[in-house]
């Protein structure tokens, strides 16, 4: 059986060391228990937002929040779809097996269903992954090939003594580079690694690690193009035991009181930060979803075209807000201390 190539660093086992620290330290703040059926629904809100927001769906935590709460929501059809897909697969998951590659298909049939022809079943044809600029960033293996490579990944997950936390890493990584499905396979991807992840412990079924992976969403392409480069996974399990990391380290219960869209210290930052009411709005819109265009933001807050721009230059001058990446294909990252 073929094993993955990565190198165990003295960065990662530093990172498994912490967190495993965070996890003993998590599992006392809490005495113990599961957080609340209330908070679980949140962080699992924040995990479905994030993920399909990385995928370039442009509804509001708001918008996702409604859905899941059975309210009637404006949007892209298609948009609005897949919210509802990734609200089933999600449900689903307590009942999946994280080992068994029948059940990622049937996950993939429900995260998938109504937006791509053959959900649930590997592709039948060659697939690459293209930048914002039409260049192939990596070419998938021929699909002759995908229920071979899947198997021998599930085989060796299954088998291997390799910690659960870096385990979990190579197999994301290596589900990513297969790409066995037509499309859905970054969402599938993060969602196998969080089943992987929850199996071994618990918490990690309701750690929004999603939210910290897409502020960092450039660099999860470009680590993995890293990867791809140097044939080893190694630089992505560094990445991604960050981002768990970084999850664990600002994670806090008590935002189970927080108001819905954001935590109370960041809404009141910006208003520290930002006088204007309607500059405000904008703000916190793009702290929601980065990827949201002048016309959306026009839409969601009345304001004129014109009024947006100005808002948006006025944003970017005083460096409240960064763009990253192209026009076209890019988001805006905003920078407020405490929610980076």
């Amino acid at each position: 059986m073929p094993i993955p190539p990565f190198t165990i660093t003295s960065e990662i086992l530093h990172l498994v060391s912490q967190i495993s620290e965070q996890i003993g330290a998590l599992t006392m703040q809490l005495g113990g228990n599961v957080p609340s059926p209330q908070l679980r629904k949140k962080n699992q809100i924040k995990t479905i937002h994030s993920s399909l927001a990385i995928e370039n769906n442009t509804l509001s935590l708001k918008q996702v929040t409604d859905i899941v709460d059975g309210k009637h929501v404006l949007g892209a059809p298609d948009e609005i779809q897949e919210v509802k897909n990734a609200i089933e697969a999600y449900r689903l998951m307590p009942q999946l097996d994280a080992f068994k590659e029948k059940d990622l298909l049937k996950a993939h049939g429900l995260m998938m269903k109504d937006l791509v022809r053959n959900a649930g079943h590997y592709r039948q044809e060659g697939v690459g992954v293209f930048d914002g600029n039409g260049n192939c960033r990596h070419m998938a293996p021929p699909p002759a090939r995908v229920p071979e490579l899947m198997a021998e990944l599930f085989q060796w997950v299954k088998t291997t003594n390799i910690h659960p936390l870096v385990h979990s890493c190579v197999f994301h990584y290596e589900f990513e580079f297969i790409h066995p499905f037509i499309d859905g396979n970054g969402r599938m991807g993060r969602y196998w690694q969080t089943m992987l992840l929850s199996r071994w412990k618990g918490i990690f079924a309701w750690l929004p690690v999603e939210t910290i992976v897409k502020q960092h969403q450039q660099k999860y392409y470009d680590v993995i193009a890293k990867s791809d480069a140097a044939g080893e996974s190694t630089l992505f399990i560094e990445f991604m035991l960050k981002c768990l990391l970084d999850t664990m380290e600002h994670y806090e219960p008590q935002e189970e009181d927080e108001p819905d869209g954001l935590h109370d210290k960041v809404a009141n930052k910006v208003a520290n930060k930002v006088a204007n009411k309607s500059a405000q709005k904008v703000l916190l819109l793009l702290y929601e979803n980065g990827h949201l265009t002048r016309d959306e933001l026009s839409e969601r807050t009345g304001l004129s075209l014109g009024g947006i721009k100005k808002i948006i230059n006025s944003l970017r001058e005083s460096g409240l807000i960064t763009r990253v990446g192209s026009n076209k294909t890019g988001y805006w990252k905003v920078n407020i201390d405490g929610s980076e």
